[in-house]
């Protein structure tokens, strides 16, 4: 049974949520407890997440995007809808994400522009994310059976958790450690290190806040050591527990958008 391990992807900085203390005693508990505090905040979720990348020289590009999930049940099936309200140039762009329990997740992305959909492919996954530092895989989560798990360390506030992939050739990355906060459960830091084992890219918590109960991030970064660029992520409007229509996860509103996104 398929599950994701949460790296600080877009949907787990924006969906996660724990209000109980877990008293995890092996990795495999760690990271199946991470994945369920990570992903399931309520039945459904929105936000609004503004994010602005920054070169190594200093320039600075901006996006707006607003972001719904829905869950099928909790620990199953989810669907997240992803729209872009600016600028300009790539407003009304929708990246729908169905996320599976047993197999690969399905990916679509809608050109406005170009009045077409198109499916993004799994060797497509560790690439830019509408021009950002953040990869197709950050918005959705990476699953926790496509890498072995080690539990390096543990202070009293964090557990340490090395991931090494089970199929190297098919990504960037030699391993990645992720810091969990043993409160939460909350994935608070996740460093990757490249095929010479250096870091080279980190993906971080900035700021959490308490919303309808669930300890949830709401502001995030990422940096590319080897470009030396890096991605802010803020949120805001967030809310759970809205009663999203399963319809609005389906293809036919991306070429339609729902009026959520617009609220």
């Amino acid at each position: 049974m398929k599950k994701t391990f949460p790296v600080l992807s877009l949907a787990t900085i924006f969906l996660s949520a724990a209000t109980c203390v877990f008293a995890a005693t092996s990795v495999e508990e760690i990271v199946n407890k991470a994945n369920t505090a990570a992903y399931y905040a309520g039945q459904d979720g929105k936000a609004l997440a503004d994010m602005t990348s920054t070169d190594s020289q200093g320039r600075t590009s901006s996006r707006q995007f607003v972001i719904l999930r829905r869950d099928d049940q909790d620990g199953g099936n989810q669907q997240f809808y992803v729209f872009c309200r600016k600028p300009g140039e790539v407003r009304k762009t929708v990246l729908l994400v169905h996320k599976y329990t047993d197999k690969d997740e399905a990916r679509w992305m809608y050109l406005p522009d170009l009045d077409q959909v198109k499916r993004i492919a799994a060797a497509d996954k560790r690439t830019s994310f509408m021009g950002s530092h953040f990869f197709y895989e950050d918005v959705s989560g990476r699953g926790i059976n496509a890498d072995k798990h080690e539990l390096l360390e543990e202070d009293e506030k964090f557990y340490v958790v090395k991931n090494i992939p089970k199929d190297p050739v098919s990504v960037e990355f030699s391993s990645y450690r992720v810091w969990i906060d043993k409160k939460t459960f909350l994935p608070m830091k996740a460093e990757y290190a490249d095929k010479a084992d250096k870091p080279y890219r980190v993906v971080e918590a900035l700021a959490v806040e308490d919303i309808q109960g669930h300890p949830t991030v709401t502001k995030s970064r990422v940096q590319d050591f080897t470009s030396g660029g890096e991605t802010v992520t803020e949120f805001s409007n967030i809310t759970y527990d809205l009663g999203l229509d399963a319809a609005i996860f389906t293809e036919g509103h991306l070429f339609k958008p729902p009026k959520e996104v617009y609220k």
